[in-house]
């Protein structure tokens, strides 16, 4: 007879490792290494000469770096260490990052961007040597402008708002080599679109006029067409909003700035849950952009870099960014400058070419029917996410209330809050006692208490059930021990911070050498292994990271 098998619990138990772990530099031991250089050959010194001294005396140091020295034992304990003290994509159930799209980026497309052909490459060199790198983004901009409707695309840009500001920058000549550009002056977004495209509009000299929802809690058509003049640049809209929620008539609010003389922009950061399924161009915009850094599963990189791609209608073509990646007639490959209307360089070079490999790979792996079912999986979690978040007491989903949200959802904890008074960013800081994290939302926060969950098409339903369950435990905490929460995180390496600290200069030491000067006075030329004397009479230490 078998033995029962107990039921896998809800939440797993978690606590996170801690380590009394000192910065490298006090690790090192004079004379210790990691890699023994073997000596130059005399048959190769003598070809290449004394290099140092071929440097021009600016570019020569006048005494060695002072680095840490270590042996490669004690290099990876180090780090390992660090490690165990992080919360990552890699290791947490992490659809808590909302809007961010926080997908899992596949680990050979990793290995394929550290192979020697791509690291050893450099932006400046010939590019007869250079044409499978450039083909693979030539090759990606023509798949973005099939997945988009677009004419054009430059992978130029380097993220999300650099795209959105090129978005605009592009509008504005447009406008210009029209004799249109005194004359338009105006901006319109909605509320819930993502703020880089008011603030990239406000940056470029533009008046933004922001469009809230209406009744039934999505984007006002007749609050619109009540801006709309003939002093109107273009409307610069993220569809579906920071909230989840699409904009049904989009194709209307396009017609509406069409009438005009308006351009229409279309922010698709958002773009996960309509893979294959609507384009931009379809809706009749002008210009989008895509975050390959979300929508296309290239890493976040802790804020960057991230790859922002720009594609346009034949009209704005002219205008895009550069230099960029074009096709010879003999079948080769070549930069170039952009056009004499382009915007001309927004960032270095043309891209960053491990992301845009990273992208290029995933589409390739998934093919058009992939990318699909990514945007259908996408939309079928986030749905069971928000059935099962509306669950919980005191959860709510403001805006289109009782509707379906694409592949997102801005919740709120108010009703929990008014009872009980935990805030939706205590909730969230004792989440990650369970090893699991959220993010409240973006500004602005018209969303009371909010948080904003968006699953992608990466988490099976048992992790997300699981996610569901940590969140209605912390709920049930804050009605039942409300100080629990309030005096997360319990479980993690470093406890409840004080905004205070944050907000005294006074407590600030951003390097190591700046710690040491501040607390033990400066520190002598060569001391990189002295140590930390006199540690314990700093009491000011004593309240670090509590």
């Amino acid at each position: 007879m078998s033995l029962p098998v107990a039921p896998k619990p809800a939440i797993r138990r978690f606590h996170q490792a801690s380590w009394d772990e000192p910065v490298i530099f006090e690790l090192s031991t004079p004379g210790e290494r990691g890699v023994l250089v073997s000596p130059l050959e005399q048959g190769v010194r003598d070809q290449v000469g004394d290099v140092v001294a071929d440097l021009p005396a600016s570019l020569r140091r006048s005494s060695a770096p002072k680095l840490p020295e270590m042996g490669q034992m004690r290099v990876l304990k180090h780090y390992l260490r660090l490690s165990q003290e992080n919360l990552g994509a890699d290791f947490n159930v992490d659809i808590g990052q909302g809007t961010c799209t926080m997908k899992y980026s596949p680990k050979i497309n990793d290995q394929l961007i550290g192979v020697p052909q791509l690291t050893e490459m450099h932006p400046l060199q010939n590019p007869a040597d250079a044409q499978g790198v450039l083909e693979i983004v030539w090759q990606l901009e023509r798949m973005l402008a099939e997945i988009s409707g677009m004419d054009e695309v430059s992978l130029h840009t380097q993220g999300g708002s650099a795209a959105i500001w090129s978005n605009i920058a592009m509008i504005r000549a447009y406008h210009e080599a029209n004799g249109e550009g005194e004359q338009r002056r105006e901006v319109i977004t909605t509320i819930f679109s993502h703020p880089s495209n008011a603030a990239a509009a406000k940056a470029a000299g533009y008046d933004v006029i922001t469009v809230f929802p209406d009744a039934d809690g999505y984007p006002d058509i007749e609050a619109l067409k009540a801006a709309l003049s003939p002093r109107t640049a273009a409307i610069m809209v993220t569809n579906p909003e920071d909230t989840g929620i699409y904009n049904p008539a989009i194709r209307e609010w396009v017609d509406a700035a069409h009438a005009v003389g308006a351009l229409a922009s279309y922010d698709q950061a958002n773009a996960n849950g309509i893979l294959g399924i609507t384009r931009a161009r379809d809706a009749g915009f002008d210009v989008c952009h895509f975050n390959l850094h979300k929508t296309f599963s290239t890493p976040h990189a802790c804020g960057g870099p991230g790859a922002g791609a720009n594609a346009v209608s034949a009209a704005l073509a002219p205008f895009l960014p550069g230099p960029r990646v074009t096709r010879l007639d003999d079948g080769t490959f070549d930069v170039v400058a952009g056009d004499e209307q382009s915007i001309g360089a927004v960032a270095p070079f043309h891209g960053v070419i491990p992301n845009l490999v990273r992208a290029y790979s995933w589409i390739m792996a998934l093919g058009a029917e992939g990318l699909l079912a990514a945007a259908e999986i996408a939309v079928l979690n986030n749905n069971y996410l928000l059935a099962k978040v509306l669950e919980i007491p005191g959860a709510s989903a403001p805006y289109a209330e009782g509707r379906r949200r694409i592949e997102q959802v801005r919740y709120s904890w108010e009703d929990l809050y008014q009872e009980t008074g935990i805030t939706s960013e205590e909730i969230g800081v004792r989440l990650s006692d369970f090893g699991m994290h959220y993010w409240t939302s973006h500004h602005p926060y018209v969303v009371p208490q909010p948080f904003t969950l968006e699953p992608t098409e990466s988490y099976s339903k048992s992790e997300i059930d699981e996610y569901v369950a940590a969140l209605a435990e912390v709920a049930r905490e804050a009605r039942e021990t409300p100080e629990v929460v309030r005096t997360a995180p319990h479980n993690q390496t470093v406890h409840h911070t004080h905004h205070d600290d944050l907000d005294d200069p006074e407590r600030w030491a951003i390097t190591w050498r700046a710690y040491r000067r501040k607390y033990f006075g400066e520190v002598p030329a060569g001391a990189i292994a002295s140590g930390l004397p006199g540690e314990t009479s700093a009491p000011e230490l004593a309240t670090w990271g509590h």
